[in-house]
């Protein structure tokens, strides 16, 4: 039987922690998707198809990995419609572990025939978080340690069309 996960996110942008979280989980599967989620109706820091092209690019070297987009879907849906049995969720801390346990009780009701696992995050990477990145971003501040490659690109490519537009 084929193993199949998902791990999902809005990813904006995806860090060296979700990345570490990915290759990991990517070796308990046979197959396994990273599912960008996102709301039309609200804005991302980066846009839906930036998102998808830094995290393609973070995953490349994984081979078993695909990347997928779902605006306005549930997780679950998105799972049955790709044959996964299992989340993926990291955890960072203790306040990680109150929202992924009410999101899993809801994932349960939805489809109890999907099982939630959870990777505790590297001790050198459990403060990273998208939100904080992105504020170092708006800021001007060095990211390098935080973010894989491909978001430094985006990172330094939005800049240089900042500073042309002036």
């Amino acid at each position: 039987m084929t193993k199949i996960g998902l791990f999902t996110g809005s990813f904006d942008p995806v860090t060296k922690g979700h990345v570490d979280i990915i290759e990991r989980a990517s070796k308990l599967f046979d197959k396994l998707y990273v599912g960008i989620f996102y709301n039309y109706k609200k804005q991302g820091y980066f846009d839906v198809a930036v998102r998808e092209r830094m995290m393609i690019e973070a995953v490349a070297h994984l081979d078993n990995v695909s990347v997928v987009v779902a605006q306005d879907a549930l997780a679950v849906d998105l799972a049955r419609e790709l044959g996964v049995g299992y989340f993926v969720r990291g955890l960072r801390n203790s306040q990680d572990f109150g929202y992924e346990a009410n999101l899993e009780f809801f994932n349960k009701y939805l489809a109890e025939e999907i099982e939630t696992i959870y990777l505790g995050t590297r001790s050198d990477l459990v403060h990273i978080s998208s939100n904080r990145v992105r504020e170092l971003i708006h800021f001007g501040a060095p990211i390098k340690d935080f973010v894989p490659q491909s978001v430094l690109k985006e990172v330094e490519e939005e800049s240089v069309e900042r500073k042309e537009k002036k």
